[in-house]
């Protein structure tokens, strides 16, 4: 039995339960040797003991760990501890493609596109190592925190060149292929087909096909076309409606035939969103027919003949054989080599419709089992008024869609058993706990008295139940810890007798390092040696995103990548750069990869293409004398001449009296500049008091032209 702070394989600590599947539950651990976080799967204790499931475990590790690739959920150990089965794998901290779409409503045609090269990408590398997935579904795709798809469960997934039909491993079935849903066989398209639906899922938000049973939505699997995405989004892209189409073809031969194919489409349609270029398969229906042989053709029968009976639903719709896998392929009978073609017959085309009545009668028939079966769960639900108890989720008008969509487990007994016991009956089942402790004189100290739900009844998987146990005659009262650091709580507890469990978690009011939650609460009176589980803070969970690259990006794709990234446009600048053409992005100021703060500004220039070449100008001037502006200018008289350019630059600085002057200058940079012209002229003479004629005194003058350059 796993236990919270138990030790596997003399290095995994578990930390907590994070999940739990149809024969496994997934915890968080800590690895000691390598100081790092990993998901431990934890075969189920009840199939434990049953060797095929144990083979399957170890069939389904085999298989995952030799997939390697960032779109995948790389698998680290598989092992066996004291009869506890288990694999070691990646912990990504995220969440599924189906809650994310949940959270969204629906996404966006580019983000929807972006996800689905990543997992085309991861499912590519399983196909090239001839794993065929046959699971492929949202809620086995996870996003993490970085944004990264990741293609997790490869629990029903085996080697493709086994031969053995899908009707041992059958699933989901609103994602479920036609050849599937008939249990006939499949390979790699029958995967493109899951993944058709899952684009058609990330771009509705909703699934194509639904039905009253599970049976009901695999009939139309086989006999109804896919609706274009378009009819219920118009705004989804052209390219990636004929995208969807082509991925959910009845027929295998007119998908597409690789993962490598769809992911050419699919990067084409990234750039060009609305753009009708999807090619459909056209098989060749001129290539010559091939007789099937009668060993061929029992084969088939023999894998397509199954019935309702084979086969139960777990809580998320999924259905699988009661027999699983054992890992062997079916063996074809040897050839008669006598008989001369004896016992040969043609393929029936009727077989097909026989097929198809078939099915709906077993359809008919798992209706009535699953309406007896739901009778009698609700039946157990109502007191003998017919109203609902309290913690009773469901009621008998309860469709299905919300029988799906939450997920019931029933409460186990609990009264009368040890704490320990208790809590252990409640993780099984999917439960959490809260215990308060109080003293009783008549029942054993540390004995459940009470537990808020009554056994028997049906509570929503992960609720919290609330348990009191006994103290006994004389319980210790429990110190609060709160705010402490970890040595310091563990050394009081530990002193007053209490085992203590250390756990961490992220907390916005408490400091990193002190404790930031214990239970049982502080003031609690518990039996001596209770265990007190105390929560140490990790401080604030920072959400990191990652840096995209925008280089050589336009700056309309660059603001799309960085939202997107939940990163914001910081400052934008306009460079001239040779080396890239104009509006491209030619730098940011976080390299690609970075992991920085969401909503963190990402500065980036934009390239104005190459640096123009520059303009220069020449002077060519004629100067003329003053005399043009003013008439008392004496021809002759020396005359100061200043050109000063536009850009400061003196170009000439000289006298003269000789006139017109010229004045030549080449590779300027300015188109003009200013000449001055500095001059003097005689004053009007006088007379003194003696009657001589008395000279002038001289008066400066200053006349100043504008001088225009031309271009060169």
């Amino acid at each position: 039995m796993v236990k919270v702070g138990m030790m596997i394989g003399s290095r995994y600590e578990i930390i907590e339960k994070i999940g739990t599947g149809g024969m496994s539950d997934v915890y968080k651990a800590k690895d000691h040797k390598l100081n790092r976080f990993v998901a431990v799967k934890v075969m189920k204790q009840e199939f434990s003991e049953n060797q095929s499931f144990v083979d399957k475990f170890r069939v389904e590790a085999q298989a995952a760990a030799g997939l390697i690739h960032p779109n995948i959920v790389n698998v680290y150990d598989v092992g066996e501890d004291r009869g506890i089965n288990f694999i070691v794998m990646e912990l990504v901290e995220g969440i599924t493609l189906k809650k994310y779409i949940e959270k969204k409503s629906r996404l966006s045609g580019r983000e929807t596109i972006s996800i689905a090269i990543q997992v085309c990408m991861g499912i590519e590398v399983a196909h090239n190592n001839g794993i065929i997935h046959r699971d492929i579904k949202p809620q086995n795709i996870i996003i993490s925190r970085e944004g990264k798809a990741k293609v997790t469960d490869f629990g029903i997934a085996k080697a493709a060149t086994s031969n053995t039909i899908t009707s041992n491993v059958m699933g989901s079935v609103h994602y479920t292929s036609p050849e599937q849903a008939r249990g006939g066989f499949s390979d790699i398209k029958s995967d493109i087909y899951s993944m058709g639906i899952t684009i058609f899922e990330m771009v509705t938000g909703r699934v194509p096909f639904n039905g009253e049973t599970t049976v009901a939505i695999a009939i139309k699997h086989i006999q109804e076309e896919v609706p274009s995405p378009r009819s219920f989004v118009p705004d989804v892209p052209l390219a990636l409606d004929r995208i969807v189409t082509k991925c959910c073809q009845k027929s295998p031969d007119r998908r597409y035939q690789s993962m490598a194919e769809l992911i050419a489409d699919l990067k084409y349609a990234l750039t060009n969103p609305d753009e009708d270029f999807v090619v459909p398969n056209e098989p060749n229906m001129e290539s010559q027919t091939r007789r099937i042989s009668s060993e061929e053709l029992d084969e088939i029968k023999k894998k397509t003949a199954y019935t309702e009976e084979d086969y139960y639903v777990d809580t998320e719709g999924d259905y699988y054989s009661e027999e699983p896998y054992d890992g062997e392929a079916y063996e074809e009978e040897p050839e008669d080599e006598d008989n001369d073609g004896e016992g040969e017959y043609d393929y029936d085309p009727r077989m097909e419709r026989v097929t198809s009545i078939l099915a709906i009668v077993i359809g008919v028939i798992f209706c009535i089992i699953l309406l007896v079966v739901l009778f009698k769960i609700f039946g157990k639900l109502t007191d003998g008024t017919g109203e609902s108890q309290s913690h009773i989720i469901a009621s008998e008008e309860s469709s299905e869609s919300s029988i799906e969509a939450t997920e019931f487990v029933i409460m186990p007994p609990v009264v009368g058993k040890s704490v320990e016991a208790a809590r252990n009956a409640l993780m099984d089942a999917g439960l959490k706990m809260n215990i308060d402790y109080r003293e009783d004189n008549n029942i054993e100290a540390g004995v459940v008295i009470s537990a808020s739900v009554e056994t028997g009844f049906s509570v929503i998987k992960g609720s919290t139940v609330d348990l009191i146990a006994s103290a006994g005659p004389q319980g210790v009262d429990v110190p609060t810890v709160l705010g402490e650091t970890y040595e310091v709580a563990y050394a009081e507890l530990s002193e007053l007798g209490f085992e203590v469990t250390k756990v961490e978690a992220y907390s916005e009011e408490v400091e990193a390092g002190l404790v930031a939650a214990q239970n049982p609460n502080p003031t609690s009176r518990v039996p001596k040696g209770t265990n007190v589980t105390i929560t140490i803070s990790l401080g604030k969970e920072t959400v990191r995103s990652r840096v995209p690259n925008l280089i050589g990006k336009t700056e309309m794709d660059g603001t799309v990548e960085l939202t997107e990234a939940k990163l914001s446009v910081g400052q934008v600048t306009g460079v001239y750069r040779n080396d890239y053409p104009y509006g491209v992005i030619c730098y940011q100021s976080y390299s690609e990869g970075t992991f920085v703060e969401q909503g963190t500004a990402v500065d980036f220039w934009v390239s104005l293409g190459a640096e123009p070449k520059p303009q220069t100008y020449k002077c060519n001037a004629t100067i003329s004398s003053p005399y043009d502006e003013d008439s008392s200018y004496v021809a002759g008289s020396e005359v100061r001449l200043k050109l000063v350019a536009d850009d400061g630059q003196v170009l000439l600085d000289t006298t003269t009296s000789s006139f017109p002057y010229s004045a030549n200058f080449f590779n300027l940079k300015v188109a003009g500049g200013t000449l001055t012209l500095d001059y003097t002229v005689p004053g009007a003479p006088t007379t003194d008091e003696e009657g001589n004629t008395v000279p002038g005194e001289s008066v400066a003058k200053t006349i100043t032209r504008r001088i225009e350059f031309i271009a060169e």
